[in-house]
């Protein structure tokens, strides 16, 4: 597991997979940003559905960030509830777990990963880059339209979902051809704290 030293020389921070003893803490980290309207509300319910999804930030058995890869379609997974607890903000928290939900990307086989987003200075340090439109074929649009997640919806950019993703940038990034190393060296650059990934509920 990779670990980073933070201010206190006493203190270790874990980056992890999730376990369901982790979603009440996942789920507190969460609601503290649903307020700022930085992350949408999460369902206790659908953070135990999507468990295995997530990675978490632990120090000293408490849960200091996470952030999950959702698979979309065959290539293409979405980085969702991506998040640092306030107090731990700038420590390269951040980094180290969309570090490792990258690598957790390319161990699924996907080529590219959707991000929906305010942080775009954060995403883009990790070689994401805003898009326009839906950047599939039509007949991959044609099935991705018949899902009823609304990252989907997010990701296809229809116009039922455009309240809810209001000042948000959508950004992707191409990891065909992509060595895991650039993603390591990301973890020594400070984060920019949380991103208003996760999608809303339905």
């Amino acid at each position: 597991m990779p670990e980073i030293s933070p201010a206190s020389p006493a203190e270790q921070v874990v980056i992890r997979r999730a376990r369901t003893r982790d979603i009440p803490m996942i789920k507190d980290l969460i609601d503290t940003y649903t307020g700022q309207r930085l992350l949408l509300a999460k369902d206790t319910v659908t953070l135990y559905e999507s468990v295995q999804e997530f990675r978490v930030a632990e120090s000293a058995g408490t849960v200091i960030g996470c952030g999950a890869v959702h698979v979309l379609w065959e290539d293409l997974g979405e980085i969702r509830t991506l998040a640092v607890a306030p107090e731990r903000r700038g420590r390269r928290i951040g980094d180290l777990l969309l570090g490792e939900l990258i690598a957790g990307a390319r161990e699924l086989g996907l080529r590219r990963l959707f991000a929906l987003t305010f942080q775009t200075r954060f995403f883009a340090r990790h070689g994401f880059i805003p898009i326009e439109g839906a950047p599939v074929d039509p007949e991959v649009y044609s099935q991705l339209r018949r899902s009823y997640d609304a990252g989907v919806a997010e990701f296809l950019d229809l116009e039922y979902v455009k309240p809810n993703t209001l000042g948000n940038s959508r950004m992707l990034l191409t990891l065909e051809g992509r060595s895991t190393a650039p993603d390591r060296a990301h973890r020594h650059v400070e984060a920019e704290g949380s991103a208003r990934l996760s999608s809303p509920k339905k």
